[in-house]
């Protein structure tokens, strides 16, 4: 699907950037390749920090209550149910990744994360296709020019 509207190209174009990660780490784990996840690991905590704190951040505050008070309330609810399942594998996966990422992870917490980062990896897929299907289009039908204009801008300048 082609998106018009600028916040949705720029959350489409992180999901899609997400996905292929989060592809790329899911095959590491299935073919058991331990340094394929071992090089994965830097990558894998910048999508954590970046996801978890700047991607989901944006989403509650500037566009689930958009949402809600154009009616579309259960499904930002959903979303924001997911985005607090996700951050709670995120807060456990992190420092784990970080190791990972510093080679300092130990023989014993690999299982720990092996099983953290396949939870990751399946609820995020997930909820970015949900995402994708749901809440991208009905940005397109949601935000004017304007609206688009300044909710772009604010999430291009992190705020």
């Amino acid at each position: 699907m082609t998106f018009t509207r600028q916040v949705s190209r720029q959350l489409d174009d992180e999901h899609r950037n997400s996905i292929a990660l989060l592809d790329r780490v899911g095959n590491a784990l299935a073919s058991g390749d331990s340094s394929a996840l071992d090089g994965l690991a830097s990558s894998l905590v910048r999508q954590l920090e970046h996801e978890i704190g700047h991607h989901f951040g944006f989403e509650e505050g500037e566009l689930f209550p958009r949402m809600m008070e154009a009616g579309d309330g259960e499904l930002a609810s959903l979303l924001a149910e997911e985005h607090g399942t996700i951050r709670m594998v995120a807060h456990e996966l992190l420092p784990l990744a970080e190791q990972l990422a510093a080679g300092t992870l130990s023989d014993g917490q690999r299982p720990t994360l092996v099983r953290l980062t396949k939870e990751l990896v399946e609820r995020q897929v997930a909820h970015i296709q949900k995402e994708t299907m749901a809440l991208l289009p009905l940005l397109e039908d949601m935000l004017d020019d304007e609206t688009d204009r300044e909710l772009a801008f604010t999430y291009a300048s992190g705020a």
